[in-house]
């Protein structure tokens, strides 16, 4: 399939590579076609094995208790990897905790992968299910220990002959040099980005030859999300150019999903990168006010935003970034529900307006409809386009728990004051008095996440 290539599987304590171990290694390498070295061994995690791991595996505490630590088995391992392609089955997994194993030990782990997962969906696209066990299904192959390292691997092995015959060998190794060709980076950009990509929770920037960034994006898999620009055929010339210019990669890492929205949006704000075209400055956000008097003349005024006060945020109806905008807007909702443009002020005029002789507006304009039912239609026309007050008494907190950090993002009347992750960094922001800015991202951003739930909100 490749020249040289190491089929592995690991046994873990759990999920998590920063904080499970290794309990179980093994591995076939092939060079040229032809198996050179088969490989097992328990390894000591120096941590307690749960009882649903050992139901799932069949390895328990006992079992490994004299088997030896992962540093002494590391320089062995290292050899059977080495000039190799890592194959395995989600490899992601795999190589992540061999990546930190590696790392506790002081050792950077530099290896080319390729996931006989994406392999499979490439050659059996008609399939949807890709795992294993629907693998050793649908080929009827003879699996000794599922669940067992070595076990696992001959399901791969015993995968690779299938696909073999199937395909033919030409084509099984087209595929693999194609996805091994997915994973390459544009020229310039440093190889070793592959390694030190995060699969975590974050923002990235990409720059181009200053030190203005081209791009700002988030995502949950920050790994896998700037890879994803690379592998791309690239049907929109917007991703082809942005990639063509990428000279360099920087990347924050969160704590979570919404962490990284809030933070990708004050970064695309403050930092204005060209090929971000949503989540740019508002500069002249405006909304319509209503007149608590039904027979005012108009009774929608437009508010500048940057100039309202956080308490009047609830009178306010709709966002909008032009005068223009506004009006367009206010005439749909006007002819949608037969409200008199001349009332709201989009014309002129004294009498009958020209949508009431067109059975348009039911007749406020020339006595025909009282004034107080028409702010009452009116109103309930506008309810979906309010904006809402602030619903807390002070500042609220929303606190968001990463794989090896927890934060605290604070608010207060929609803006977003920062994020902390300790008692003193929450007492200073307690402490802030508030600049109140309109900041509609934010505000949509909040409004979401507290209807979501998900996570803890903290009043402060």
């Amino acid at each position: 399939m490749l020249p040289a290539y190491v089929l592995l599987d690991l046994e873990t304590t759990g999920a998590t590579a920063v904080s499970d171990r290794i309990t179980e290694i093994g591995l076939v390498r092939y060079e040229n076609g032809i198996e050179v070295k088969r490989w097992q061994t328990l390894v000591n995690p120096e941590m307690h094995i749960t009882p649903f791991i050992q139901r799932i595996t069949g390895i328990d505490d006992e079992m490994v208790k004299d088997a030896p630590l992962f540093k002494d088995v590391a320089h062995e391992l290292l050899e059977h990897l080495h000039g190799a392609v890592l194959c395995a089955h989600n490899v992601r997994f795999d190589h992540g905790f061999l990546k930190s194993e590696f790392k506790r030990l002081g050792i950077t782990l530099r290896q080319k992968v390729l996931c006989t997962v994406k392999l499979s969906r490439l050659l059996y696209p008609e399939h949807k299910s890709h795992g294993l066990d629907a693998i050793i299904a649908r080929h009827a192959i003879h699996c000794s220990a599922r669940h067992r390292a070595m076990g696992d691997v001959e399901v791969m092995e015993a995968f690779l002959d299938v696909a073999a015959r199937e395909h033919g060998m030409v084509k099984l190794e087209a595929t693999a040099a194609e996805l091994l060709k997915s994973q390459s980076l544009p020229l310039g950009l440093d190889a070793q980005l592959l390694d030190d990509l995060p699969e975590q929770p974050g923002v990235y920037l990409f720059y181009g030859e200053n030190a203005l960034p081209l791009y700002v994006g988030k995502s949950t898999n920050i790994r896998s999300r700037v890879l994803s620009h690379f592998n791309s055929d690239h049907s929109r010339a917007r991703g082809m150019r942005i990639t063509q210019e990428i000279k360099h990669v920087e990347w924050i890492e969160t704590a979570g999903e919404f962490g990284a929205l809030l933070l990708e949006a004050r970064l695309i704000k403050e930092r204005q990168p060209i090929h971000n075209r949503q989540l740019r400055r508002e500069r002249q956000l405006c909304a319509w006010q209503l007149s608590p008097d039904p027979a005012a003349q108009p009774l929608l005024n437009l508010a500048d935003l940057n100039e309202t006060q956080p308490d009047a945020l609830g009178e306010l109806f709709g966002t909008y970034r032009s005068k223009r905008q506004a009006i367009a807007a206010l005439r749909q909702i006007a002819e949608a529900h037969q409200l008199c443009p001349q009332a709201l002020g989009l014309e002129p005029g004294a009498g009958a307006c020209f949508s009431q002789q067109l059975k348009r507006c039911k007749g406020v304009c020339c006595g025909k409809e009282a004034p107080a039912l028409h702010y009452l239609r009116l109103k309930q026309a506008l309810i979906s386009h309010q904006l809402k007050s602030w619903p807390y008494p002070g500042k609220l907190g929303i606190q968001e728990h990463g794989q090896d950090k927890s934060v605290i993002h604070v608010f207060e009347h929609w803006c977003y004051l920062g994020s902390v992750s300790d008692e003193a960094g929450l007492e200073s922001l307690r402490e802030t008095r508030l600049q109140f800015s309109f900041d509609l991202d934010t505000y949509k951003l909040l409004q979401k996440q507290i209807s979501k739930s998900k996570l803890k909100l903290l009043q402060l």
